[in-house]
């Protein structure tokens, strides 16, 4: 590819333009600077402003077969050349908004020795850790090293994520443990997002193992070997979504053994009280009967003398059932 001006890259409602100096910091591009392979743009869009959406629909140097892509059609990781360059489609943990973090943010980018245009429509927190290595001046220095870069960024948030819900789900645990049973959707929420993360995040690692194992001319040795740690990174991530997947669901399996337990527990209870209470509802239903000749029903002591009568009677009840164990 020939060398870019920056009056090419100039779009008035990009989030920003940068050029990097090749010695680890960046500043803001102006539209005299040449860009070549030592001295890269990373041009930053919001795909959602018109000013941004016509530069993509419009641009000579973004491949056609790249343009939809940026512009919103992508979701799903993956990686694909196109010319000189490779469109990359990257999630991210939303961290960013009041939505739940398993909402995960898309990062699209195509990227070659010259160029990296980035896209989004929610801010991507992981890309903050860049621009701070980059305002620091300790930030990458060639599109390759972005590369690693954004990518070692975007693991970190996942594997933190991550850990965050094994914690949650070790606390479930020894809450189980002491018979307490989680607040009512708390484990599938956790579930939901062990699945989601695990949908997105393994194609995600082959995004990865491909871009190290693919002789990309922007990405040296150096960077195919930390691109592979990083897959292998978030490979060991995704061995742990897997076990904390299985470890939810022993904790399904018990809550539904303690619940029916507890259930079995109330249900024995009702039935031996109702065996205590049986004879006496027999005598009361049969003394109740409004016919004559009833024992009793002219002494002056006779309705005292029943319920004596009755008290015994459940007290002898109890008696042969805690003498059978059943109580």
């Amino acid at each position: 590819m020939d060398n870019i001006s920056g009056e090419q890259l100039r779009v008035p409602d990009a989030v920003f333009a940068w050029r990097l100096n090749g010695d680890g910091s960046a500043r803001e591009l102006a539209q005299d600077d040449v860009i070549d392979a030592v001295h890269p743009c990373w041009l930053h869009l919001d795909y959602t402003q018109p000013e941004s959406a016509d530069w993509l629909a419009s641009t000579p140097l973004i491949p056609s077969g790249a343009r939809d892509a940026l512009a919103g059609e992508s979701n799903r990781p993956r990686v694909s050349r196109q010319g000189e360059g490779t469109l990359i489609t990257l999630r991210c943990i939303n961290a960013s908004t009041n939505e739940r973090p398993e909402n995960l943010v898309a990062l699209r980018l195509y990227i070659d020795a010259h160029l990296i245009v980035t896209t989004r429509r929610r801010k991507v927190l992981a890309l903050d850790d860049v621009i701070n290595d980059l305002n620091e001046g300790s930030g990458p220095k060639t599109s390759g090293s972005w590369l690693v870069e954004v990518c070692d960024a975007l693991t970190d948030r996942a594997s933190e994520f991550i850990e965050g819900l094994h914690d949650k789900i070790m606390d479930l645990e020894d809450d189980l443990l002491d018979q307490q049973v989680p607040p009512r959707g708390a484990l599938a929420l956790i579930r939901k997002q062990l699945i989601v993360m695990r949908r997105y995040m393994a194609p995600q690692r082959d995004v990865y193992a491909r871009l190290a194992s693919e002789r990309l001319g922007w990405m040296d040795e150096d960077e195919r070997r930390r691109m592979q740690d990083i897959a292998d990174r978030l490979g060991r991530g995704l061995d742990e979504i897997d076990a904390c997947i299985a470890r939810t669901g022993v904790m399904a399996d018990e809550i539904a053994q303690i619940t029916q337990e507890s259930l079995a527990r109330r249900s024995y209870m009702m039935s031996v009280m109702a065996m205590v209470f049986l004879p006496s509802t027999l005598l009361t239903g049969l003394f109740g009967v409004n016919l004559g000749g009833i024992p009793g029903s002219v002494w002056h002591y006779g309705f005292g003398v029943f319920c004596i009568v009755l008290v015994a009677l459940m007290v002898g009840v109890i008696w042969w059932l805690r003498r059978g164990k059943w109580l």
